[in-house]
């Protein structure tokens, strides 16, 4: 009897609610928690989407068990002497579970809540414990799931530091419904997505099915079905075998950006420059061109290269492959590489790998504009532009405490993507410098902005970008933003002006959420390297602000000295209208002050006027 279990393989469809409403354990052998930006981004991005496909205004809460399913894939258990272990899909899971907290904090306003607790972690004798055991991860989990933020020790492994990056990353994708929508969500979230839970009883069992649906069997990608029908349209030969290895090339160029990259590049590719519709946010709404290159963009091609791209004779394929496929792709990698690494030429690609929207929509944008035969300098300055406007649109989102997630701003950016592309410079400056007068949020939401659970990282690449911009209006070394925000030595870490001492400041506040709300604002807060920040920072400010004089400009600023030993940085243009005073006590009004400061600051670091073409 006990060989007949052992032999079993069992196999299940089950709901989110179903899968988690039982305990298991991480075994030692699971690789860490390795997900990227881009797989959060992607996983909440096409649950919301699906979401919406089914809802509707007006909906009962009962109407969501007939919304359209979400298949998540499958998931293998190993039953033994009564532990059940995750052989496969505890990446999935991680990421569910962290989705699963971030819904938890995000419905504590709602007044229909959703139940699902039960689904993160079980209690007994009044002690919690989670239903994903892990012990190194328990107080990560324990942290977010308590206070909706974690603060990694030097102690913590990859898997929790990934975890802490991930939830906030959640927090920066996830469409702002409605609270009346919120809990339709997640009902469909913990009853509508669905996986395949496959449960042995047997390591050896457990273990061939995880070769089996990992190692085994490849198919075909859009990539190669797409090179197929290209292939299959030029007649003659020679073309045909030059197209083959030209391809062969530029995938593997492409390689060096990820794994999936040349997928990527195509959505990114067809999107920007030939996709002219997308689907409307609402039930029944079918998929248009945006959607169908980001499922099957080899289909797509196939029922569009006639209208879209004219293409019809062998001569007009071979042509089109020989040159504009490689011209978009070399554009494509140089982006890549301008974002991992600082370009002068396109600052502001580096500054939006922090700062950014969603893949899907940034890369569009960025080739949009892109013609074949531009030169190299005003390419260069196209990519430039486009990254400056989306930064620009992430920043006043983010100072406003707005997200920016994909399905949140889909319309917005497609249609910017049909308005600027193939624009000539000029062109280009001008549409996007429009498209920047539109956005609803002014540089007035800076003055209640500050610092929170899950904004540090967009806060010092605020204070970096500030920082930075000031010592070039000073003349120090232009584009020092890598060195405050990423540089290779020492780094640089968030300042607060006052310490952390709500006993020093009872004289101005009654109550210590108040203080605590001043002390994260964002006049409140400088950059300074490591060593001095720990040094300093539980120190008042008074005894701070001689060590200040010593650093960068912004906090030199702070010090009435630095007027006096620099007489003529009052006499710039730029700084005279931004304003600036020293500060020799630093109290609530002169938060406030500090906070105009930021204001006046990003208005001009962000001016439109960026945008002439000839700059």
């Amino acid at each position: 009897m006990e060989q007949t279990i052992k032999n079993k393989i069992e196999s299940k469809s089950v709901s989110i609610s179903d899968l988690l409403k039982n305990k298991f354990v991480i075994d030692y052998f699971q690789r860490e928690y390795r997900w990227e930006e881009k797989h959060i981004q992607l996983l909440v991005e096409d649950l919301t989407t699906t979401f919406l496909k089914s809802y509707k205004e007006g909906d009962m809460r009962l109407a969501v068990k007939d919304y359209q399913n979400y298949y998540l894939g499958t998931v293998v258990f190993s039953i033994n002497n009564g532990k059940k272990s995750i052989i496969d899909g505890q990446q999935r899971i991680t990421s569910i579970t962290l989705l699963l907290i971030y819904l938890n904090h995000l419905q504590k306003e709602s007044s229909q809540k959703v139940s699902i607790g039960d689904l993160i972690f079980s209690e007994m004798y009044g002690e919690k414990s989670f239903n994903m055991t892990d012990e190194t991860r328990e107080p990560c989990l324990k942290a977010l799931f308590e206070c909706g933020e974690y603060t990694p020790k030097d102690s913590d492994d990859e898997t929790v530091k990934n975890m802490v990056e991930r939830y906030n990353d959640i927090d920066q994708v996830f469409p702002e419904l409605r609270q009346n929508v919120l809990p339709f969500f997640i009902d469909w979230f913990k009853d509508n997505v669905v996986l395949v839970e496959i449960t042995t009883y047997s390591d050896e069992n457990a273990y061939t099915i995880f070769e089996t649906t990992n190692d085994r069997g490849f198919n075909l990608t859009s990539t190669e079905l797409l090179k197929g029908y290209v292939l299959s349209k030029i007649t003659n030969k020679k073309q045909r075998d030059d197209i083959n290895n030209l391809w062969k090339n530029e995938i593997e160029k492409l390689h060096i950006c990820g794994e999936n990259a040349d997928q990527s590049f195509f959505q990114a590719w067809f999107r920007g420059k030939y996709a002219e519709s997308f689907r409307q946010s609402k039930a029944g709404a079918v998929d248009q061109d945006f959607e169908l290159i980001g499922s099957r963009f080899h289909n797509w091609f196939r029922d569009n290269h006639k209208t879209l791209f004219n293409l019809n004779t062998s001569a007009e394929f071979y042509d089109y492959f020989k040159n504009q496929f490689p011209f978009f792709v070399n554009w494509y990698i140089k982006i890549w590489q301008a974002k991992e690494t600082f370009n002068p030429k396109m600052a502001h690609a580096n500054y939006i790998k922090v700062c950014s929207i969603a893949e899907s929509l940034q890369y569009p944008l960025l080739l949009a504009p892109l013609k074949f035969g531009d030169d190299n300098q005003t390419i260069e300055r196209k990519i430039d532009f486009v990254s400056r406007y989306i930064e620009t649109f992430t920043v006043r989102r983010a100072v406003n405490y707005k997200n920016f997630g994909q399905t949140s701003i889909r319309y917005t950016m497609f249609n910017v993507i049909k308005s600027i592309r193939d624009k000539d410079l000029v062109t280009l400056g001008s549409r996007l410098s429009q498209e920047v007068e539109k956005f609803v949020q002014g540089w007035d939401g800076v003055l209640k902005f500050g610092l929170h659970g899950t904004n540090k990282n967009f806060v010092k690449h605020l204070l970096s970008r500030i920082t930075s911009y000031l010592d070039g209006l000073v003349g120090k070394e232009n584009n020092t933003y890598v060195t405050y925000h990423h540089p290779e030595g020492k780094q640089f870490e968030i300042e607060h002006l006052w310490a952390d001492k709500f006993e020093e400041h009872q004289d101005e506040f009654e109550q210590k959420d108040d203080f605590k709300e001043k002390r994260n604002a964002i006049g409140a807060l400088i950059l300074l390297p490591q060593g001095t920040n720990q040094s300093f920072g539980s120190s008042k400010y008074e005894d701070k602000l001689e060590h200040y004089l010593r650093e960068n400009t912004y906090a030199q600023t702070l010090h009435q000295n630095y007027y006096s030993q620099n007489p003529n940085f009052l006499n710039s243009e730029g700084i005279q209208r931004l304003r600036f005073k020293p500060y020799p006590q630093f109290k609530k009004a002169d938060i406030a002050d500090r906070n105009d400061l930021v204001q006046r600051i990003c208005e001009q670091l962000w001016s439109v006027e960026y945008f002439n073409g000839d700059k």
